[in-house]
């Protein structure tokens, strides 16, 4: 039986991705004047929500009546300690209200991992990074409040288009080494559906954002795909506790579907964060926080950090 993570319950339900409507509190009008704050901010894979996971709420959507919104970008650098880290660009564009487009990218580096294969195997591999692309569409189902119903959550649904572009090629200098583990393709799709609910009969606005995705991405597709669909779930939540400050945490739950190496693969774990957010203007938001990424490739990621930059035109 392929060992879990036994991470407590209470680190994880809750999404935090601080949504657009949050302009239709007194308190965000009156810091923002008529324009809402710049929110949710980009998921590292290029959609609205905040750093691991997804929100319900569209990036920057267009004026009442008008096909585009402006466009949104994106940048985050994330330090996984032992010379790997992730460098991520993301854009989005919202269209109708409705749909929203987007993309991530995201450079791994594999830090001592070639090292480590090359004195275990003496195979020696050639990229010392990996890319993955993420191609997003999302659609808003049902807007938060929809049919007069104030307990309404928002609904959307996402489908999105992973290619990782080296992984095919590690695995061709290894032999076949992933492919006999389980990991099958260098790309794949997800599917996602998530709802979002604004609870502002408390001291302070809070959001809450939960989900599930039909995956077949072993660490959301930086080491390829397998043959095995799972549904997971992924959740956060978000606190503002002033007008532009922001309290955060989020949950991952992670598939699992391949077979470890000793000492050069672990198992995939699940992914959880504590993030603070700011808002530096109506255009602009900035972020920074801790993570817990359990085994990732060769090490542990248990005290990782990473910052984010988002600004929408």
């Amino acid at each position: 039986m392929k060992k879990r993570n036994t991470m407590p319950c209470n680190i994880c339900i809750f999404v935090g991705v601080i949504l657009f409507q949050l302009w239709t509190l007194t308190s965000a009008s009156k810091a923002f004047g008529q324009e809402p704050p710049p929110l949710p901010f980009h998921a590292a894979e290029g959609v609205g929500g905040l750093w691991l996971t997804h929100s319900a709420c569209l990036v920057n959507p267009p004026e009442k009546g008008k096909v585009f919104g402006s466009p949104s970008v994106g940048g985050m650098f994330v330090d996984l300690g032992h010379e790997k880290h992730l460098e991520i660009f993301t854009m989005t564009e919202t269209l109708w209200g409705r749909v929203e487009l987007g993309y991530g990218f995201i450079r791994a580096s594999l830090g001592d991992l070639p090292q480590k294969i090359e004195q275990a195997t003496t195979v020696a591999i050639s990229d010392q990074s990996i890319c993955l692309h993420n191609f997003n569409m999302r659609v808003a189902i049902l807007q938060e409040g929809a049919f007069n119903k104030q307990w309404m959550p928002a609904l959307t649904a996402g489908i999105h288009y992973k290619y990782n572009s080296e992984i095919s090629d590690i695995d061709d200098e290894l032999f076949g080494t992933l492919k006999t583990i389980g990991i099958k393709d260098n790309d794949g799709l997800d599917f996602t559906l998530y709802a979002s609910k604004m609870i502002s009969g408390l001291p302070r606005p809070v959001m809450i954002n939960a989900g599930i995705r039909s995956t077949k991405g072993a660490h959301v597709g930086l080491l390829g795909f397998t043959d095995k669909r799972k549904i997971v779930g992924e959740a956060s939540i978000a606190v503002f506790i002033t007008n532009r400050f922001i309290m955060a945490t989020e949950y991952r739950q992670k598939p699992n579907e391949y077979e470890a190496i000793p000492g050069l693969i672990k198992e995939e774990e699940d992914w959880w964060s504590v993030i603070c957010g700011y808002i530096i203007n109506d255009r602009m938001t900035i972020g920074g926080g801790y993570g817990h990424f359990g085994g990732l490739l060769n090490h542990e990621a248990n005290s990782i950090w990473g910052v984010a930059l988002k600004y929408e035109f």
